[in-house]
């Protein structure tokens, strides 16, 4: 966001905390975000949000008020009361401030509460009218960025490979679910106020759940992820009765309690295709983002990009390529 618009953002912001004030206040103040999907500013205990420019306004009002419904009040972070201000085209929200996961101490990491509060909203009926997730969208945009940015880029074939192992319309495959879905969880999606909530309901909607966790399973399959972490979390979301690894012919969980594997199937019938879209969205905004900023990729994308020539070698003889 341009200067202006941050200016008049922590004034938004200033506003939102003291309703008629006019003295200076001794509230603690910053950019707590800044980019193409939303800009976030903190004064005191609320935050305010510019989201995206260029959405669908109504959609993204819906998918607040979901936020905001008494029934996911455990689950998701509600929007502070008041009326949703414009700035500059973009819709402007306020939140209460949380404090977000210490990225400088993953082993504290809420792994089990995430699993949890993902199978509440999951197991939460979704209301009337919201439009669908949009995780199956993004890793398609994130695709197409990388094609118009990067098409240079001496891995651009290979995680084009690896998007072509994937079946076409991957994101009508819902296995005949139609759930509650947050459509972009990572740990920066939990914030605690006072308790762990999810934030960030831009692409909230109706869809299949296993996108909710193919971010976890892809950073797990390309070995970034431990595997008792991973056990964990996995645990935990079956463990509250999450239905994105339910085995539609039983019903039940596709895995032991800790998502092992044993006995009763393998959670990946479920998982494989959100993750490898999920796997391939991550390289391609690597390999956009690097050449963007002149930068040679760093360890974390270089292994995105080997796990995607890995999905490629291995998928290709056994799924035939479908995505263009």
């Amino acid at each position: 966001m341009e200067e202006t618009g941050l200016v008049q953002l922590h004034a938004l912001a200033r506003a939102t905390a003291h309703p008629g004030a006019s003295s200076a206040c001794p509230c603690a103040t910053g950019v707590l975000a800044d980019r193409d999907d939303g800009t976030v500013v903190r004064h005191g205990r609320l935050v305010v949000k510019s989201h995206a420019p260029g959405g669908d306004t109504e959609e993204l009002r819906s998918r607040v008020g979901v936020a905001a419904l008494p029934a996911l009040a455990e689950v998701l972070l509600p929007p502070l009361p008041g009326p949703r201000a414009a700035l500059d085209g973009r819709l402007v929200t306020a939140w209460p401030y949380g404090t977000p996961v210490d990225p400088e101490h993953p082993e504290a990491a809420p792994w089990e509460e995430a699993g949890r509060l993902l199978a509440l909203l999951h197991l939460t009926p979704p209301p009337p009218g919201l439009p669908p997730m949009r995780a199956p969208l993004k890793a398609a945009l994130a695709v197409e960025r990388m094609r118009r940015t990067a098409p240079d880029h001496p891995a651009a074939a290979t995680v084009l490979d690896a998007w072509r192992t994937l079946p076409p319309r991957a994101e009508s495959r819902s296995g005949g679910s139609s759930a509650l879905c947050h459509g972009d969880f990572h740990l920066g999606q939990l914030v605690r106020a006072p308790h762990w909530r999810l934030i960030d309901v831009d692409d909230l909607g109706v869809g299949d759940p296993a996108w909710d966790l193919a971010r976890p399973a892809a950073w797990f399959a390309a070995g970034l992820l431990p595997p008792e972490v991973w056990s964990r979390f996995l645990g935990a979301y079956e463990g509250a009765g999450g239905p994105a690894t339910r085995s539609p012919a039983t019903g039940g969980p596709t895995t032991g309690r800790a998502g092992s594997g044993a006995p009763g199937g393998d959670p990946w019938a479920r998982l494989d295709v959100p993750a490898r879209a999920l796997t391939v969205q991550t390289a391609a905004l690597a390999l956009a983002k690097s050449t963007a900023e002149g930068r040679p990729l760093d360890e974390v994308e270089h292994v995105m990009v080997d796990t995607c020539a890995r999905i490629a070698s291995i998928r290709t003889e056994l799924v035939p390529p479908a995505s263009p």
